[in-house]
């Protein structure tokens, strides 16, 4: 039988000494025939030693500057790459490719065109053979989400909120036991960001998945997260990596420890708290 919301969740990670490095391409000058080709460039280190664990059910929120290697890390957290050394783990297992367990949502839409919000969502059940279960499982989640009344939509009818909520619902659907989201509030404004933070605070208290939050938004991270990893610039270091041990709702100006907390991470982000 498949797992329920209700089932213990499982996502433990475990980062040991991971590196990854790519090789620059460089390429030589034009012959008198008019052909070029390529040499072997230099190695760019982009993740440099990174240590780090997470334990099932945490929303760990990742920071830093912009090209630094959040993504990349998270990329091969989902197995869609391989680190140049060190090794990851998910629940005692090692990583060694993408899992149906662990699922990712991604910066823009992917959301199918030619499906309604409803037919985007039973895309990982729509092989279950128990038609009236899966009905059950996609309609939850939707609920969960807050679409409840726009199954049938299509994806060019919803605001961008909305679409994000529909992909929300997408990967729900499957139960990971991780959910990785890589910067899943760009390109949206101000208060439509807020409220999906809200709503996914919310959904990860409810169903207690181990989810991995890219963001460049301090105040968001410190809002969200159960844990927090502060990256440096490229190649990127752990600079900072501490549990977020405060209740929701969070309020900046009603504890002060929080804060304080957000002043020392603009000052290790090198960036200015008052302008």
């Amino acid at each position: 039988m498949g797992k329920t919301i209700k089932e213990e969740n499982m996502g433990h990670v475990s980062i040991q000494a991971l590196s990854k490095s790519y090789t620059e391409k460089r390429r030589r000058a034009r012959s008198v025939n008019g052909n070029g080709s390529y040499e072997r460039g230099e190695q760019m280190l982009v993740l440099d030693e990174i240590n780090l664990e997470f334990a099932n059910g945490e929303m760990v929120c990742i920071l830093g500057p912009s090209g630094c290697g959040k993504s990349t890390l998270v990329r091969i957290l989902a197995g869609f790459e391989q680190g140049t050394s060190g090794r990851v783990f998910i629940d005692g297992k090692e990583v060694c490719g993408p899992s149906s367990e662990h699922v990712f949502v991604f910066q823009y839409s992917g959301l199918l065109p030619w499906l309604t919000v409803w037919g985007n969502v039973c895309l990982g059940v729509r092989k279950m053979k128990e038609k009236e279960k899966m009905a059950e499982r996609v309609q939850q989640n939707i609920d969960i989400v807050g679409l409840t009344g726009f199954e049938h939509l299509y994806p060019h009818q919803l605001s961008g909120g909305m679409q994000r909520r529909a992909e929300l619902a997408r990967a729900l659907v499957v139960n990971p036991d991780i959910l990785f989201m890589d910067e899943p509030f760009a390109g949206l404004d101000f208060l439509t960001r807020v409220n999906l933070r809200e709503e996914i605070i919310n959904m990860h208290i409810l169903i207690k998945k181990t989810i991995i939050f890219i963001t460049h938004d301090i105040d968001e991270a410190l809002v969200m997260g159960d844990r927090l990893v502060v990256f440096s610039d490229r190649p990127a270091k752990v600079k900072l990596a501490l549990p977020l041990d405060f209740s929701h709702p969070r309020d900046f100006a009603k504890t002060p420890a929080l804060s304080d907390l957000r002043k020392e991470i603009y000052s290790v982000l090198g960036v200015h708290y008052a302008l």
